[in-house]
């Protein structure tokens, strides 16, 4: 199946080769991953103002009205397998204890002493058979219950109401644990709809942990979201990657609260001539996917169809089980934003996710996760599961494309504060960025009811 995905003019865009991508047949895929192009939604050309990016009274507003209603990506069900194994997990001002019990389910609670507000554990993981506060020895169980208070009959007004933490809204799905601070928050499944038919083809469950980073950025957590958006800054930020992925026959789709785009991978950008000689990280993708390049008799053009028929036909051979995917997705990069802060790119053997959690008191900052997950083929033994790291920006490299990311955003952040900057003037290869936009804005104002010269 050939057709151009968007219909922009060709004549009047920056590429010099006009490349008809090829698609799958939305009838071909069944029960699994969608492709049909979801039908564009009607958001306006107006401005995203500037001000909700460094405003103290918008990041407020996300607070008490998004980050505290929605649900939220908590961590990976493989670091809660024993009952007692917990992730302490922190969102803006607030820290949160999931914990696997003692019957398989899981808890989550304010991670946050009744007596005198102490936390109970710092952000990360472990094993615990109570929690027990290091300032005054208040002890809870792995539920959540009060079960030793010490000199309890010196307390005249008792113990806490309820003698326990408050129980919070949590759920596992697709290998990731999600909470959320709402105790009276939707239903998972109306909240993720329909991703669930999208991303469970891709089983998670079978891979492993491969990268596990926290960096501190210079920027909103909004001007990192938006930078993983869109493609249209890879011809300026990532130039090296027009001689791997084709960042103009772009699909956007948008779906409630949620968007994606498809990029296709192993191809040549319209933006540069075809090279004489296979560029070398289109060469990477051969060799991991078990073909010899040197052996290569196809054209450039033609790699990413060959590359894809060559997975499904040896891929079970590997122990790599392609069942439940398309032929698209053997190669391309199928990138989702799971509102308001999940930037996943799902790939047939590892899946990259970006976790963009917004900073306590300072809009101009933010914390970036990187966790990074690969495939291990049947009968492989699996890795160790990699250490967490955390440093600021530009204390250590993060990959040659995140860089590229890193250095810029803070210039981004800087530039919006201009007096001369109203706000984004975005276009129809951002849309997802607007679509993003304007679900904050559903959640901040209610539907329909934000104008262009709010926040």
């Amino acid at each position: 199946m050939k057709e151009h995905v968007m219909g922009w003019d060709r004549a009047n865009m920056d590429i010099v080769r006009d490349v008809d991508a090829w698609r799958v047949d939305p009838a071909t895929t069944g029960n699994g991953t969608p492709v049909e192009r979801a039908p564009d939604p009607e958001l306006g050309t107006a401005i995203i103002p500037a001000a909700r990016y460094y405003s103290p009274e918008f990041m407020q507003l996300e607070w008490d009205r998004v980050w505290t209603k929605t649900w939220l990506l908590g961590g990976r069900s493989d670091d809660l397998k024993e009952p007692g194994d917990y992730i302490c997990t922190d969102i803006g001002k607030e820290s949160v204890l999931i914990v696997r019990q003692a019957d398989g389910s899981i808890r989550a609670f304010p991670n946050v002493c009744l007596h005198r507000g102490n936390r109970l554990r710092p952000e990360g993981r472990g094993n615990a058979e109570q929690f027990r506060c290091m300032y005054h020895h208040w002890t809870y169980g792995l539920d959540g219950k009060l079960d030793h208070i010490p000199d309890l009959c010196t307390f005249l007004q008792g113990g806490p109401d309820g003698m326990a933490l408050t129980a919070l809204p949590c759920t596992e799905w697709n290998s990731f644990v999600w909470y959320s601070l709402n105790p009276d928050v939707e239903p998972f499944d109306d909240f993720i709809d329909p991703l669930k038919q999208h991303l469970e083809p891709y089983h998670p469950e079978r891979m492993a942990w491969t990268r596990d980073i926290t960096v501190e950025w210079d920027c909103n957590w909004k001007t990192s979201v938006d930078a993983f958006s869109e493609t249209y800054h890879v011809q300026g930020i990532h130039p090296q990657l027009k001689w791997y992925l084709d960042d103009v026959n772009v699909q956007i789709d948008c779906y409630g609260k949620h968007n994606r785009y498809l990029i296709p991978f192993a191809a040549i950008s319209p933006r540069v001539q075809l090279p004489s000689q296979i560029p070398p990280a289109i060469y990477e993708i051969m060799v991991n996917a078990g073909m010899d390049p040197a052996e290569y008799e196809g054209r450039t053009s033609d790699i990413r169809r060959d590359v894809q028929l060559f997975k499904r036909k040896h891929g079970a051979a590997q122990g790599k089980d392609y069942s439940e995917l398309n032929d698209e997705q053997l190669t391309d990069d199928y990138h989702y934003t799971i509102f308001p802060n999940v930037s996943v790119n799902v790939h047939a053997d590892d899946i990259m996710l970006f976790r963009q959690r917004p900073h306590a008191t300072d809009p101009n900052k933010m914390y970036y996760d990187i966790w990074m997950f690969e495939l291990v083929p049947e009968g492989e033994e699996w890795p160790e599961r990699v250490k967490h790291k955390r440093f600021r920006h530009g204390d250590k490299t993060i990959g040659q494309v995140l860089d590229q990311d890193a250095f810029n955003l803070p210039t981004v952040q800087t530039g919006m504060k201009s007096d001369f900057f109203p706000g984004l003037w975005i276009g129809d290869q951002e849309l997802r960025i607007r679509h993003f936009h304007k679900v904050l804005d559903d959640y901040i104002y209610g539907p329909g009811q934000k104008t262009a010269d709010d926040l």
